[in-house]
């Protein structure tokens, strides 16, 4: 019913998770810890898993099988699924990721869904490359639109590519927060659901870009909700639209659904229900919620 709000998803159940030290350098929301707190960030995955079953979404989730990668918990940035049964498989940025890729969960979604072919261009990393699947590219599959901020996890050779296999069209702009670091992912900046978006336009630099990302958000029919710096440094924009039993759920973390205005929860909440998730533990690792959800747009065999 909802093109753009999944109602089937892939989460993987992190066992041995901490802040990945080889995605430090360019990943601004990611905290380091001294102490092992690989149990407590189960613990709210298995929270999460509930709170979205509990509203009818239907989770399909995968234990973590390596002590190799601290970030698989954000399945999100290795593949993404695609109406009509298509899937994609991204080259990543740091060595330690690029072995959270799974056989058996391509296999699952095989089996499961009517899946017509796997576009697999993850090789590219022999050459450097990498496009870091929806952490990289935030997709409107409705108006066909990928947003990207520019950064070293989003090769622009590789996403035109990728668009050009898919049918989206590219809208690449920088962003940055007011100390001049770059934003590493483009779904930490903005959140895209079927007739609302949350976006931080104050740190995309170019002004004539924050123009037309508005303009192309507008011209679908969205509401285009400002989102602060202080916001998007709690996650705010790193949000999800989910379909549930009842309807549309944007899916967030307590700290993002804490950092909003009572006016911003009102006019999201006309849109689609707000879910508010404590997962305190797994943003320590620079995502939230939208990281660790891999929207599944197939369909049912």
């Amino acid at each position: 019913m909802y093109p753009q709000a999944p109602c089937d998803v892939v989460m993987i159940r992190p066992h041995h998770f901490h802040s990945n030290p080889q995605t430090q350098g360019d990943n601004a929301y990611q905290k380091a810890s001294d102490t092992d707190v690989s149990a407590t960030a189960r613990a709210e995955f298995d929270g999460v898993v509930a709170a979205l079953r509990s509203h009818g979404v239907a989770v399909h989730d995968f234990d973590d099988t390596s002590d190799q990668t601290p970030d698989s918990v954000f399945p999100n940035n290795w593949f993404s699924t695609h109406a009509g049964g298509h899937v994609a498989i991204y080259p990543m940025y740091a060595p330690n990721r690029r072995t959270e890729r799974r056989a058996d969960i391509i296999e699952h979604l095989k089996t499961t869904f009517r899946v017509q072919d796997v576009i697999d261009y993850s090789g590219l990393e022999q050459d450097s490359l990498a496009l870091e699947g929806t952490g990289a590219m935030v997709l409107d599959h409705i108006g066909r639109v990928a947003y990207v901020v520019r950064s070293r996890r989003a090769d622009p050779v590789l996403l035109e590519r990728f668009c050009t296999h898919f049918n989206f069209e590219p809208v690449a702009f920088d962003a940055a927060d007011s100390a001049g670091r770059a934003v590493y992912h483009t779904n930490v900046l903005m959140a895209v659901g079927t007739r609302v978006a949350l976006v931080g336009l104050d740190m995309i630099t170019d002004p004539e870009r924050r123009a037309t990302v508005i303009a192309r958000l507008e011209e679908t029919g969205r509401e285009v909700i400002a989102l602060s710096e202080a916001q998007i440094n709690a996650f705010a924009g790193n949000a999800i639209e989910l379909e549930g039993s009842d309807g549309l759920i944007m899916a967030l973390s307590k700290t993002a659904h804490n950092a909003l205005t009572q006016n911003q929860i009102k006019r999201i909440g006309q849109h689609a229900d707000l879910l508010p998730l404590s997962i305190p533990t797994l943003e320590t690792a620079g995502g939230s919620v939208r990281c660790m959800i891999a929207g599944l747009h197939l369909s049912r065999r």
